[in-house]
């Protein structure tokens, strides 16, 4: 069984926003900590994916070769931050991807390790689309390579930490959207 493990990274200076507007700082929408992990071989290896594009930004990271690869977005845009997402119904993505991947959300309690609940995320053949993923626990899983999670689906919600971005495959990923129904990222 192969294992993931998430560490904290270092987060950028604080910054705030006006309501509902981005945050002062790199964000896609308020989400500041979207960040390379330093497990499987990606480009950027490791810290911010966040990249200008246009009068917004973009985050990009690259999997490269047949191992698991990591990317995180963690919530509140610092590592001890958590959000109660028990009542959202799920969220809205806007991305590219050239093969499928999956998104684990990942709670404090049980934030390392790859016994995580996931949904799967289509390859778009490298169009930009966007697409909404619901919180329905029917729609989450996990897979038997990774472990099953100890904790329920409820609990994951309740004390969500981060999205995790996992992938077996080489893929090329954009990321332009991520916006949750019922929650307001803290700007930092």
């Amino acid at each position: 069984m192969t294992a993931l493990l998430v560490l904290p990274l270092s987060a950028p200076a604080t910054a705030s926003a006006r309501p509902g507007h981005e945050c002062a700082t790199p964000s896609i929408d308020r989400l500041q900590q979207w960040l390379a992990s330093g497990e499987g071989a990606t480009i950027p290896a490791t810290g911010s994916l966040l990249v200008p594009e246009g009068r917004r930004y973009a985050a990009e990271v690259t999997f490269l070769g047949a191992e698991w690869h990591v990317a995180v977005v963690w919530l509140g845009n610092r590592f001890e931050a958590q959000a109660d997402l028990s009542r959202s119904a799920g969220f809205l993505l806007t991305y590219r991807a050239t093969d499928d991947l999956y998104v684990q959300l990942r709670p404090a309690s049980h934030w390392s390790g790859g016994a995580q609940w996931l949904t799967p995320i289509p390859a778009t053949n490298g169009r930009l689309v966007t697409k909404f993923f619901s919180f329905s626990p029917r729609r989450w899983t996990s897979l038997p390579e990774l472990g099953t999670p100890s904790y329920s689906f409820a609990s994951a919600l309740r004390e969500a930490r981060g999205l995790v971005f996992v992938g077996k495959t080489p893929n090329e990923l954009e990321f332009r959207g991520l916006r949750i129904d019922g929650y307001r990222p803290p700007c930092l």
